[in-house]
């Protein structure tokens, strides 16, 4: 379990005022300065051996990527953009930084900016967060106003300038380069790669796109060193991290622990258990909709974190924990998120744009086991043809929660195939 001396979101719930005063009597914006003048070499070498990993749902190493920057400024500026367009049913933890911490944030991106000598940060926020977009802008406007950003940001003779920039509300766009493209004014529709954003991204130059939390949690690990972030959690999957647990458990909540902590300790200390008690559960997606589901055999066992995840066939995407217990019909729940790809997909890949419509009509008629059993092996056919087919990875996120369903509740699909057959047959 983490200890509270360990935690970097210290006003994760609000309890405490966002705005400047009190983020900085919590640690905030302390001695910022120094940081900034260990140099960028020496910033992005700690982020490296802290270990932290992406917190978007990739996982990829956070220090590795901002070392992808050129080391140079040449003809082109250096661009830093902040993901917060959040879109991942189920994940809600950028929402709370932003609305409760807004300059851990604010702090984080000044760093990851010099880090990889950016002058300018845009964060992208998704449309239907008015608010916390609203406290974000707040939160920036103070830190100019006491001299943080802007002209010699925090006396330390560089120049950072900071936007907000508000989405309309797209899934597609949470895809960085998509992402990109939106915040250029075109569709949000994902680029092929390469060329990589660190090679030519925002308006052509060289820019690398983070998530909210691992740009937030920055500040914090420089000031307490990689050797206190890397000791928190598992090998490879070190420190501290947002889970979002909803569904059917007791008490929905955010909560930030320990990288690695049982799946089963996380629901019973945090979200107040399973409703009904732990033998009431079904199934859990434990990264957000886009991973596959895990049935409560494995859950009973399984570390949270990205490895361990993996290695069940499923993933720690963006920790969003999803509870599902037995009264839930799980083939109508994983149809009803066919149905969001579906609808979220930008259409420009063929096989995303035929197969998330296809693959939600058969899942449709799965659910009142309209189908044949055989049924089942083509439509999982067809997700692997999706998978691994596109330019960007939504068509892994429409095949994966179907191919969850078959790996692991492919009894129920036939039972409910047979059922109705029995009851045609015996009308």
């Amino acid at each position: 379990m983490l200890a509270d001396k360990d935690r970097i979101f210290t006003n994760l719930y609000g309890i405490h005022d966002w705005r400047l005063s009190a983020a900085r009597a919590r640690g905030a914006w302390d001695n910022t300065k120094a940081i900034l003048e260990r140099g960028q070499d020496a910033i992005i070498d700690e982020m490296k051996k802290s270990g932290l990993r992406g917190r978007g749902g990739a996982g990829f190493p956070t220090g590795l990527k901002w070392s992808f920057m050129p080391k140079e400024v040449k003809d082109r500026p250096h661009y830093l953009v902040v993901n917060a367009d959040e879109s991942e049913p189920g994940t809600c933890k950028d929402r709370d930084i932003m609305r409760h911490d807004p300059h851990l944030l604010v702090e984080g991106c000044l760093v990851a900016g010099f880090a990889m000598r950016a002058h300018a940060g845009y964060i992208y926020v998704r449309g239907e967060f008015y608010n916390e977009a609203e406290t974000l802008i707040a939160a920036i406007k103070e830190a100019y106003e006491a001299g943080l950003l802007g002209k010699n940001a925090c006396g330390s003779g560089w120049h950072f300038d900071l936007y907000v920039h508000r989405g309309a509300g797209a899934y597609i766009c949470g895809e960085e380069t998509a992402l990109l493209e939106s915040l250029e004014g075109k569709k949000g529709m994902p680029r092929l790669k390469p060329p990589f954003p660190a090679g030519s991204g925002l308006y052509g130059c060289p820019s690398t796109v983070n998530n909210v939390e691992s740009i937030a949690v920055a500040p914090t690990i420089l000031r307490r060193g990689a050797p206190w972030f890397g000791g928190i959690g598992r090998p490879n999957n070190t420190g501290t991290k947002l889970f979002c647990i909803s569904g059917h458990v007791n008490k929905p909540c955010n909560v930030e622990e320990e990288m690695g902590i049982p799946l089963r300790e996380l629901i019973d200390r945090h979200a107040g258990g399973v409703r009904g008690g732990w033998d009431n559960l079904l199934a859990v997606i434990p990264g957000g909709a886009s991973v596959p589901l895990l049935p409560k055999s494995i859950c009973d066992t399984v570390l949270m974190d990205f490895d361990s995840l993996r290695d069940q066939k499923s993933g720690l995407g963006t920790a969003a924990v999803i509870v599902m217990d037995k009264s839930t019909d799980v083939i109508k729940a994983i149809a009803r998120l066919s149905q969001f790809y579906k609808h979220e997909s930008c259409g420009q890949c063929t096989p995303c744009r035929e197969g998330t419509g296809w693959m939600w009509r058969v899942m449709e008629r799965m659910v009142l086991g309209d189908a044949r059993i055989e049924e089942i092996d083509a439509l999982e056919d067809v997700t692997k043809q999706v998978e691994g087919h596109t330019i960007c990875a939504l068509g892994d996120a429409a095949a994966w929660p179907i191919q969850g369903l078959i790996r692991h509740f492919r009894p129920e699909m036939e039972a409910r195939i047979r059922a109705r057959t029995q009851k045609l047959a015996a009308e």
